[in-house]
């Protein structure tokens, strides 16, 4: 594999000329770019430049708004609900964040639920905005079915990763971001495009049975929870994913589970939902 080094400021020019070209705004290529420049950076290469091209087919389908802004449906001194009015998903991420930071620095803590956004890159970028501001954050969002929950062989629920961020001393901090799945999608397609195998415990067949074969994950099979099949505590991962579930889709009275789109399909809206919060430490 031949590879080469590239200046991030060409990486995040780049996105944001592609996306502007294909009709997005400046502003919303430009949280875009800063999303998938941040995951290529973090090394979640399955989240940075490997997924522009699923940005600009959105825009380009219309199946993703290129106009328009979030609005607050509905909101308290501590909450809100934020439609995405589905544009571009860091577009949507950014706006709930920054109302989740204004109202813990306000009350002490903010949880923002979003309805009608699109896929966001990774978590950990809107969780660490809140390390900034010296704050605990919190980001969690649904996405497409992808995995296959424990002891079934069809995918019902998607990766729904969680991320946490904790400000520490001396400028050092904890961030988590994880999907509840053994791995992110993107990690098996970047394995089947390099011709290797996956490790065990990653997916399943179209039966439901491990496999370590990344075509056979992605062409009918699905991944698994963390911990992999029941034996090594895969339902624990599936515990967590539904938690996600119950955080967003079903806390926002939106789309989950089978309901939400086939992964990069566009015949039908996203309409992904995400939490988060902040905590305005003592």
């Amino acid at each position: 594999m031949n590879r080469c080094l590239v200046l991030q400021s060409e990486v995040q020019s780049f996105i944001e000329k592609c996306m502007v070209a294909t009709g997005a705004k400046p502003s919303h290529a430009k949280s875009l770019a800063d999303v998938l420049v941040e995951g290529d950076c973090r090394g979640h290469y399955s989240h940075g430049l490997n997924r522009m091209d699923m940005y600009v087919k959105d825009i380009q389908t219309g199946i993703c708004s290129k106009d328009g802004e979030p609005i607050i449906e509905k909101e308290s001194v501590a909450t809100a609900l934020v439609n995405g009015e589905n544009v571009l998903g860091p577009v949507v991420g950014n706006f709930c964040m920054d109302l989740a930071i204004k109202k813990a620095k306000d009350v002490g803590i903010g949880w923002v639920v979003a309805k009608g956004s699109n896929h966001y890159g990774i978590a950990g970028y809107y969780a660490m905005q809140a390390l900034k501001q010296d704050m605990i954050g919190m980001s969690y969002t649904n996405t497409s079915p992808l995995v296959v929950p424990t002891r079934a062989r069809d995918c019902t629920l998607g990766t729904n990763p969680i991320s946490v961020a904790a400000p520490a001393n001396d400028g050092d901090s904890f961030v988590l971001d994880m999907a509840t799945s053994a791995v992110a999608l993107g990690k098996v397609e970047l394995h089947h495009r390099s011709g290797d195998t996956i490790p065990e415990g990653w997916g399943c067949d179209s039966h439901g049975k491990p496999s370590t074969d990344p075509g056979k994950v992605l062409s009918g099979g699905g991944l698994l929870p963390i911990g992999g099949c029941e034996a090594t505590g895969g339902y624990k991962g599936f515990g967590l994913g539904m938690m996600v579930e119950v955080f967003c889709g079903i806390l926002a009275g939106s789309h989950y589970s089978k309901h939400i789109r086939t992964w990069k399909v566009t015949d039908s809206v996203a309409n992904l939902v995400w939490s988060e919060i902040h905590h305005l430490m003592g």
